[in-house]
């Protein structure tokens, strides 16, 4: 897996605070502008972060290049609806011989034998799949056969707020591994461009209470710590 912080939105701290003093102010967009300074962008920021103040992150946006997860991983991922995608199709893009990347689970690649079925299995749908071309199947109808470990490529853009959101599911421990490792890095990547804004974000149990109840991890001060210092 390799993901980057391709862009975001230009001081999206200065962009969130300035759309939040303008709800309060009768003064111009410019002349709040033009008095905030860096001091109060923190201050004013933490303020609102605390009330539950959200809606004005929506302003920002980070987007990010994604490679090497599984289409299970991507299933999960668009799933948040509030955010835009753009993935690898296997429609228009045909795998060719050997070329035929896939995301191994640990809990298989572990055990020999364990690793030997999953190997016989997905070259099994592999061998099916250029066979089906070679006799002149479109891609986008041999791709029916692909397993979910096949690789993919996905470009997504979300606002701050619901980074905020996904964070909060998919770092958690009960999240499937693969797409909490996601969420973990891709909250590493944007913690340094908005440091205010991230300074709680994690799973659930990071800044209050576990929400699952009797399938709670019962790790809650090792996760605290572990994100209290994820970007040092």
């Amino acid at each position: 897996m390799k993901v980057t912080l391709l862009q975001h939105t230009p001081d999206p701290e200065r962009s969130v605070a300035l759309a939040a003093r303008l709800c309060y102010s009768p003064a111009s967009i410019a002349e709040l502008e033009e008095k905030l300074s860096q001091s109060d962008i923190a201050v004013f920021l933490e303020k609102i972060m605390s009330l539950g103040h959200q809606s004005v992150l929506e302003h920002v946006s980070f987007t990010f290049g994604i490679d090497g997860i599984s289409r299970a991983c991507s299933h999960q991922l668009v799933r948040h609806r509030l955010a835009s995608y753009s993935q690898q199709s296997q429609r228009y893009v045909t795998f060719k011989g050997d070329d035929f990347p896939l995301v191994v689970p640990e809990t298989i690649s572990c055990s020999e034998k364990r690793n030997e079925l999953f190997s016989k299995a997905v070259k099994a749908a592999a061998e099916a799949y250029k066979e089906l071309v070679a006799d002149g199947v479109p891609a986008e109808d041999a791709r029916f056969v692909l397993p979910n470990a096949a690789e993919t490529k996905i470009i997504v853009t979300m606002n701050a707020r619901e980074l905020l959101h996904f964070f909060e599911l998919r770092c958690c421990e009960r999240a499937q591994w693969e797409i909490r490792a996601l969420a973990i890095e891709m909250l590493r990547l944007v913690k340094p461009a908005a440091p205010v804004i991230f300074s709680s974000a994690g799973p659930a149990c990071v800044a209050g209470g576990c929400p699952e109840g009797s399938m709670t991890c019962g790790n809650i001060r090792e996760v605290r710590e572990r994100f209290s210092s994820l970007e040092k």
